[in-house]
């Protein structure tokens, strides 16, 4: 077995809505057919006992050793704890090829698990060893360490809930929220709206104090001390017991508290010089550790922070209860458990010190033995939820510490004998107040019930009903895509939304292009959609980036599809057929968002089918308002678009907006008929985001079919009294559209330059020049400047190939290089001749074109 080609599919894709690992995996005839394979199964379970059946109960099909690979790499993810439930395998037209997809959660994992699946199946069938513990524990490992961490997670699954889309920005914690000009981005759980400033102050703990202070919040007095000396100096000032940390210091790293004598005191000073340089003396408060959670002007958790312990039994070590403590499954290393486990580290040995007591001392039976002085959560506290039981008093005191200082999610340390009654009535105080505060003690406090901090956070973020997304337009057929795009663009800029857009030309943002070539896949989408300032987007979305990585979003507000035709790509990626070609299109309307719209050729059968897999409702286009399909559609009140006479009706019911075709100069008052089609499908999409029709008529009317505003899609010149057209239509459903147009333009003689895309059949080449022998009189064959795969000088021949028997061409020229064709097809024109040019370079051909004309 080989496994080939192994791609990351990011978003929703061909097979499903789910993030996978797609994989091409090459069996061998024996490998066709495991169960033919003597003791493979058992060698197989004995391996990994928890896999799934490989047959259906009741079934009896030939399972390949592709199958074994998905079941492996999926049951591998599923028993390493992965929320993942969706793999495929299915064969290719290749005898023996297959394609696997099996789901992840974490795409480093799933490619790890991929890879793990496939040693597996080699072990299974060399009758080698395979080491199912060390393949979990990698998984695992590798799990915790990309995924994210429990603060971070709540707050993503708070904003799915609310169907809220969201992007990892890095491998870290940083991530954003809804799209464009409606993001919104955390780092960790610090939201993009607080300051740096805020941060700054509340990293400086004894600066924190005195604004406290002046707000009327309780605090402990306190200095900052130059050396052991002066730390001792200030312990006297402020009064034994004192607590000794670092200024700016944060999870307990080198604090020391109830500090009573001048030994404790320096090693203290030197355990928190380890971390800075600035180090803090305060008053020690005795009484219990509690963090208080306010976001935006509430107080929406607080939990009792224990320091971490062991309770002694008489007969173990101090140690060796530790070791037992730490075996609890929810304690883990660094964050992503509900605990963390109990160091046993110098600061503890000295804790226990203070105690009497050495590591391999056991205590006496319920002996409580205390491991740190301090209580946080990241050096094996535990934490108790007490939400409820927060006096007014005290949770006013937490938001007026959280304003002072300026955060919006702040984590407020109170140390207090109880949070029944008023701080001051028990001499407590707040000692720290912490930006990005961690949310673990919140959402699973070791007693006591979670707090929905995450949905608080989100909240704060975005108002009720805001799901953080803007319009966004896919647009996908074989062809009219380019120019569909840019008009829908064009006429949501009417509307007065900043619009980003991407083709096969570049990304533009409000019409400005930021980047060039075709950006017609999902990583120019992520793009457009991270982008602040797009108010709506509109994406060109091609075959070859749906296979390699499904789409850039997971819900759109519209998706069109213009057509299916024969020549697109057909060969490629196991596409072989139509009907497979139009499984892929119609990926697009399978991910409409509910309260979408899907617009739909009515003219054609593939595309029509597609309706059925839209969860929104469908607006279908077609110039022939007769057809079946608009008529039914019309009748139940559904929203459809067609020509009557010279007009673009767009129609819902009874009630009708009207358009004049000689107001959009596109269509050249209609005559242009694939333009009239691309013009039904944008106006069908602009309605369908709201756009008004009085911006939707302005949008059409100042729309026109340039070379600056829409290149390569039918650009006329006027050149010493010849009609010359450059288009960049590559197959034949294009050049079929392009013949049909051209032939209501008058012409004394025709003409057409055109080369072939390499990577097409050699039936759909040829097709194109078999259209054209019938429309043209001469041919001017070049070959482009990438042949995509193919052999110096095959396409053209295939081009030629298409001309035997050509109905009207009468001369066939082959010229080496576009540059030198267009120039000599342009030489050639008389006045009242036409000359088609299917360029291949866009903007350069149409530069040269525009340089030929200018120079009369």
């Amino acid at each position: 077995m080989e496994v080939s080609r192994v791609r990351a599919l990011r978003g929703p894709n061909l097979w499903s809505h789910h993030t996978s690992i797609e994989a091409i995996v090459a069996c061998t005839s024996a490998e066709q057919d495991v169960g033919a394979l003597p003791g493979f199964e058992e060698r197989l379970r004995a391996r990994f006992p928890e896999m799934s059946e490989l047959q259906t109960l009741g079934h009896h099909d030939r399972i390949a050793m592709a199958q074994v690979l998905e079941l492996a790499a999926l049951g591998l993810q599923a028993q390493a704890g992965c929320p993942i439930t969706f793999s495929r395998t299915t064969a290719t037209p290749e005898a023996g090829i297959f394609q696997v997809v099996v789901e992840y959660s974490e795409e480093a994992v799933g490619r790890l698990a991929m890879d793990l699946a496939a040693q597996l199946c080699a072990a299974a069938a060399g009758d080698t060893p395979f080491d199912l513990g060390a393949a979990l524990l990698q998984l695992r490992d590798l799990d915790e360490d990309v995924r994210l961490g429990p603060s971070t997670g709540a707050i993503v699954q708070a904003a799915v809930a609310r169907n809220i889309p969201f992007r990892r920005l890095t491998d870290g914690s940083l991530v954003m929220f809804g799209w464009g000009s409606r993001q919104r981005k955390i780092q960790a759980a610090e939201i993009d709206s607080t300051g740096a400033i805020a941060e700054s102050i509340a990293q400086d703990k004894e600066l924190t104090k005195k604004l406290l202070h002046a707000a009327g919040v309780p605090v402990p007095l306190g200095r900052v001390a130059a050396d052991p000396d002066d730390a001792w100096a200030a312990a006297l000032e402020i009064g034994l017991p004192v607590v000794i940390k670092p200024k700016d210091g944060n999870q307990g790293k080198g604090v020391t508290v109830n500090v009573t004598t001048r030994d404790q005191l320096v090693a203290g000073y030197h355990a928190a010089a380890e971390f800075r340089d600035d180090i803090l003396v305060e008053r020690y408060l005795p009484g219990h550790d509690f963090r208080l959670l306010v976001i935006g002007n509430k107080l929406i958790a607080a939990a009792r922070r224990d320091p971490p312990i062991v309770v002694g039994d008489g007969k173990h070590s101090v140690r060796e209860l530790v070791e037992q403590v730490n075996l609890d499954p929810r304690r883990g290393n660094g964050h992503a458990t509900s605990l963390t486990k109990i160091r046993f580290d110098d600061i503890a040995l000295a804790s226990l010190a203070k105690q009497g007591l050495v590591a391999e001392s056991v205590a006496a039976k319920g002996q409580r033995v205390i491991l740190r002085n301090n209580a946080n959560l990241s050096t094996g506290g535990a934490a108790s939820d007490v939400t409820d039981d927060v006096h007014p008093e005290v949770a006013a005191r937490a938001i007026a510490a959280a304003h002072m200082v300026g955060l919006d999610i702040c984590g407020v340390d109170l140390v207090c004998d109880s949070v029944l009654k008023p701080i001051e009535e028990q001499n407590g105080g707040i000692v720290e107040v912490n930006a990005a505060p961690g949310l673990r003690m919140h959402l699973s406090p070791s007693f006591g019930k979670g707090r929905p901090v995450g949905e608080a956070i989100i909240s704060s973020m975005f108002a009720d009903g805001d799901d953080g997304r803007i319009p966004v337009v896919a647009v996908t057929g074989t062809n009219g895509k380019t120019t569909t795009v840019r008009l829908i663009a064009h006429l949501l800029t009417a509307g007065g939304l900043r619009t980003g857009m991407t083709n096969t030309d570049g990304v533009y943002i409000e019409g400005r292009r930021i980047d060039s070539g075709d950006c017609s896949g999902p990583r120019s989408a992520r793009n457009v959609l991270l982008h602040p300032d797009v108010d709506a987007a509109v994406f060109e979305t091609a075959r070859g980036g749906l296979l390699r990585e499904g789409l850039a979003f997971d819900r759109c507000q519209v998706a069109v599809v213009t057509n299916i035709g024969a020549g697109d790509h057909l060969g490629l990626n196991y596409i072989t057929t139509v009907e497979d070609l139009a499984v892929l299109k119609r990926v697009i309307v399978q991910n409409v968002a509910d309260s979408g719209v899907a617009v739909l050729n009515a003219n054609d059968p593939a595309v029509v089918g597609m309706a059925n897999n839209c969860r929104g409702s469908v607006t279908f286009f077609t110039a022939d308002c007769g057809h079946p399909v608009m008529s039914t559609h019309r009748a139940q009140g559904q929203r459809v678009v067609y020509v009557d006479g010279a007009t673009l009706v767009a129609a819902q019911g009874k009630i009708e907006h009207r358009i004049a075709l000689a107001e959009v100069p596109i269509t050249r008052g209609g005559s242009i008929g694939f333009q009239v089609d691309n013009v039904m499908a944008s106006v069908a999409a602009a309605w369908a985001v709201g756009t008004s029709w009085d911006d939707i008529r302005t949008g059409l009317a100042s729309f026109a079919n340039e070379s600056d505003n829409a290149p390569g899609r039918f650009n006329v010149f006027n050149y010493r009294g010849a009609t010359v057209i450059a288009d960049y239509g590559h197959n034949p459903d294009a050049i079929l559209a392009l013949v049909g147009a051209v032939e209501s333009m008058p012409a004394k003689r025709r003409s057409v330059v055109i080369s072939g895309a390499g990577d097409r059949r050699d039936e759909d080449i040829r097709q194109q020049t078999e259209i054209l022998g019938a429309a043209f009189d001469d041919v001017l064959l070049y070959q482009d400047q990438c042949q995509r795969g193919r052999a110096d000088g095959e396409v053209v021949a295939l081009l030629r190939q298409g001309l035997t028997g050509a109905k009207r061409t009468t001369h066939v020229d082959e010229i080496n290089g576009e540059f030198i064709a267009i120039d000599t097809a342009l030489a050639r024109l008389g006045e009242g001749d036409l000359c088609l040019i299917l360029i291949d370079q866009v903007d350069e051909a149409l530069a040269h074109i525009a340089g030929r004309i200018a120079e009369g």
